[in-house]
């Protein structure tokens, strides 16, 4: 399996947003789509920080204003 797991980070902790991410798009400057391997999709705002594969894990955190 290569799904991964999304995160945001928030106040400092990561909060998992996501479980079995398939796929990961952009949508504008600052918006992402990631969709599951169910098909279910969520949009994050804000940037990707990190990636491990190794550990499955996508980063998000949010752009300060």
């Amino acid at each position: 399996m290569c799904e991964a797991n999304a995160y945001l980070i928030k106040e400092g902790s990561e909060i998992l947003i996501m479980e079995s991410v398939d796929i990961v798009e952009p949508e504008g400057s600052d918006t992402w789509r990631i969709v599951d391997i169910f098909g279910d999709q969520k949009y994050i705002k804000g940037r990707i920080k990190g990636m491990n594969l190794v550990d499955h894990k996508i980063i998000f955190e949010v752009l300060p204003d």
